[in-house]
């Protein structure tokens, strides 16, 4: 049973860390135009060897960017509270007893990040300067992707997950 735990809490914990850097990383586009730098751009910043904030990324019209960013970083919060309650449980519920509320946030965390990865899919050409236009999707977007069936897995162990002796 100590093994099974602790590949829960390291499967939690690489979950996690992958929601981290989706989210923080600067690759979910990137542009590499022959001669030039390479330019990777993210929910809030374009960078090649400096960083500017995305175009328009405040106005009414990019409010699909706004939920981008703000379901990603909803996703990583909850992550890391459903790690937190599925310790506080740990200790707390009776024998015998499933940890449903731990399940349920990191259930929630996975839609989180299906929504912000699809609303990016969706959208990303049309938040974009023209100069960005034709590049391809970078390594935090598929970092994303992943996070997303692993909290998905992880919040389905903790529904089958009894606490035992």
């Amino acid at each position: 049973m100590l093994i099974i735990l602790a590949f829960i809490i390291l499967f939690h914990l690489a979950a996690a860390i992958l929601l981290f850097v989706a989210t923080i990383h600067n690759a979910w586009w990137v542009v590499s135009a022959p001669g030039r730098d390479v330019i990777y751009s993210d929910l809030w910043y374009t960078c090649n060897s400096t960083c500017n904030p995305v175009e328009n990324s405040h106005t009414k019209d990019a409010a699909y960017l706004q939920a981008v960013q703000a379901t990603m970083i909803l996703a990583t919060i909850l992550c890391c509270v459903s790690f937190f309650i599925f310790i506080l449980q740990l200790f707390r519920i009776k024998q015998g007893e499933r940890f449903i509320f731990t399940a349920i946030i990191q259930i929630l965390a996975s839609v989180c990040v299906m929504i912000a990865a699809s609303i990016y899919t969706a959208e990303n050409a049309s938040f974009h300067v023209v100069g960005l236009k034709n590049g391809s999707y970078g390594s935090s977007y598929i970092v994303a992707w992943v996070s997303f069936p692993m909290t998905l897995i992880s919040g389905l162990m903790y529904l089958v997950l009894r606490k035992r002796k």
